[in-house]
């Protein structure tokens, strides 16, 4: 009886265990992973919902750290930040950061078994006194996490992030001026009022004037309870840009923005 060869044999052992449960199959591979080349771990984090209203300004933050090898994470500590950003005043153009930001630290929560981390009913809005003007209405989410805690050894930190829409309501702005013909040394009086969506106090809303296009806003003043404001400002003989802006105290409320029609007549013909 002519022997079977040895890849044969082997072919058929192989089979047998396997029908007889004595040879397991190979085991499933973990879920492919985003791992950049050297990295130890992925960091993600979402928000749900992904926008907010005026009504509604709760969301529940999650994410998630794997492994590089796609398996979970657990007992990781990420710190988590809620970040307000702002548009940097910038009329020349320079090449510096085009925001800046008021971030407030969420915690640290730590990723269960399933590398999974929740804070439930973060509040999307702005916190503490600081003025509003050229906020930006995408609220920012980070996460992140530094495997030793020690910041000067950036090549072991983790970081990821998400934003939140901020869906406003409208503002608006009155005004009136004492002349619309202005020379250097006048007087330039502004009077009008702020007007917010129904059941929204103006109290406490701050309104500018820019008169020269290099300087945001020459003088500010705070509306009063009822809407009304009055500025005013001394003349210079540079004075090119007249814009009113305002600035309410609600992040869910958007600012408004009045260009005035006033002619310096000291400005240089041409």
């Amino acid at each position: 009886m002519p022997r079977k060869s040895l890849p044969t044999r082997l072919a058929a052992t192989a089979a047998l265990l396997l029908a007889t449960g004595a040879l397991s199959a190979p085991a499933a591979s973990a879920a492919p992973s985003d791992a950049a080349p050297g990295d130890a771990y992925v960091l993600t984090v979402t928000t749900n919902p992904t926008t907010t209203n005026y009504q509604e300004r709760y969301v529940d933050v999650t994410g998630t750290v794997t492994k590089a090898d796609g398996t979970p994470a657990p007992n990781i500590p990420v710190a988590l930040q809620e970040v307000v950003r702002f548009t940097t005043w910038n009329p020349w153009g320079d090449p510096i950061d085009p925001n800046y930001y008021e971030p407030q630290d969420l915690g640290k929560p730590v990723t269960d078994a399933n590398g999974k981390f929740t804070v439930p009913d973060v509040d999307i809005d702005h916190s503490g006194g600081s003025s509003l003007l050229n906020v930006q209405h995408q609220v920012e989410i980070t996460a992140s996490y530094d495997e030793d805690g020690d910041p000067n050894t950036p090549q072991d930190g983790y970081f990821a992030d998400t934003t939140v829409a901020v869906n406003t309501r409208s503002s608006s702005i009155s005004y009136s001026v004492n002349k619309k013909k202005v020379k250097a040394g006048d007087i330039l009086t502004v009077q009008g009022k702020v007007t917010l969506p129904q059941a929204v106090e103006p109290q406490g809303t701050e309104v500018f004037l820019q008169t020269y296009w290099e300087q945001e806003s020459h003088v500010k003043v705070t509306a009063e309870d009822d809407g009304f404001f009055v500025l005013s400002v001394r003349v210079s003989s540079y004075d090119d840009t007249f814009t009113l802006r305002s600035a309410p105290t609600d992040l869910y409320v958007a600012g408004a923005v009045q260009k005035l029609p006033i002619t310096n007549t000291s400005l240089p013909r041409g």
